[in-house]
């Protein structure tokens, strides 16, 4: 008989998958409602928690949403329905239905919203638009020069060590380390109350800060001294892997309306809000669902013909200055197929999971056409 799957673990994946440490300042990423303990009898797929999203949960039979928006961002002082955020939490609450929400979490891992974008565009080789940085640390040990290889296997293991497109990476340096163990310790190699020094390897690895706990665990238990020696150090260094929107080329070359009329039809938009089109080809291009103004500096500097994103105030479409064309698919239309990645990374997972993309159709703007 296998075992049931809980709610726990749905999050628990979708936390190693774009992890919530990734998450901005103003984010509220996570299980929003909900026991974590429950059997989860299937999991509905949006990109807000509407509450018609909810009665949908509810008719299916499943008490897991899995949403891209969080439903609640800043803190409730009441709970008596006056909005629809209220109205949304006591509906689920009353239903025994969590709420789970990856947000700007999954906008900032490598494989998250903007790599789907991408790959609906067809746009090759992308990378991070605007890599974050401060994330990074490093750690440095020393150990016996006979014990080295096992240790670095064991951080790699924990994660540590990767960097970029390369892991099980490492810098080693040896020397000679001296101690003197006391009358209550146990020493690895040496005698007690008597000077000792080892030939010793100085091992350096780099790893995000968000694994700190589980690499110094897993070096402590492995390590061979009763007491190791090791620093830890943060880095400035920008993390590539990890930040803000995404840029990549075309197979081909565009003109500029052929390209909009591409771009239309990948992203199935009904219209398309964009600066003038430029007389040169597009051929690089950068992304950022949802609301990415923020990031047109970065698509300039990384000399992207068109800059595709949504929510454009009027006078930011003045600062791409004949540099570039803004294309404003729209808040919404940016981010649509966030549901099919959800629903591709948890079926490959959980392969026999009841997992469902909403029927219904979120977006709080309609165009009359």
């Amino acid at each position: 008989m296998s075992t049931p799957l809980l709610i726990a673990d749905i999050v628990q994946f979708l936390n190693q998958y774009a992890p919530p440490e990734l998450q901005e300042s103003y984010d509220n990423a996570g299980l929003i409602c909900g026991n974590p303990n429950t059997v989860c009898t299937g999991a509905l797929l949006c990109l807000d928690s509407t509450e018609a999203v909810v009665e949908e949960a509810i008719q299916k039979g499943f008490n897991l949403i899995v949403a891209h928006h969080p439903i609640v961002f800043k803190g409730l002082k009441r709970l008596n329905g006056s909005n629809y955020v209220e109205r949304v939490i006591i509906k689920a609450i009353q239903n025994n239905i969590a709420i789970f929400a990856a947000h700007t979490n999954l906008d900032n891992v490598q494989k998250g919203v903007n790599a789907k974008i991408c790959e609906k565009i067809g746009i090759q080789n992308a990378k991070i638009l605007a890599p974050k940085n401060g994330l990074l640390q490093k750690l440095y040990t020393f150990c016996p020069s006979n014990e080295a290889k096992k240790l670095r296997q064991v951080l790699f293991a924990a994660g540590a060590g990767e960097i970029g497109n390369y892991d099980h990476c490492s810098y080693n340096t040896e020397g000679f380390g001296t101690f003197r163990a006391n009358d209550n310790a146990q020493p690895f190699v040496g005698e007690k109350n008597s000077a000792h020094q080892e030939t010793e390897t100085k091992i350096e690895v780099i790893f995000p800060s968000l694994l700190q706990k589980s690499v110094v665990k897993a070096l402590i238990a492995a390590h061979p001294y009763e007491e190791p020696a090791f620093d830890i150090v943060a880095l400035e260094n920008t993390w590539q892997q990890v930040g803000s929107g995404m840029v990549g080329t075309l197979p081909k070359a565009m003109e500029g309306k052929e390209f909009l009329q591409h771009l239309k039809a990948s992203m199935q938009v009904a219209c398309i809000r964009h600066t003038q089109i430029l007389p040169k080809k597009i051929a690089t291009v950068a992304v950022c669902g949802g609301a990415g103004s923020f990031l047109l500096r970065q698509a300039i500097a990384a000399k992207a013909d068109v800059f595709i994103t949504g929510d454009f105030k009027y006078h930011e479409f003045f600062d791409a200055e004949n540099h570039l064309m803004i294309a404003d698919i729209g808040h919404y239309e940016s981010e649509q197929f966030t549901i099919d990645l959800f629903f591709d990374i948890i079926r490959k997972k959980f392969a026999n999971f009841a997992v469902q993309k909403t029927s219904i159709c979120t977006n709080p703007v309609h165009y009359f056409v």
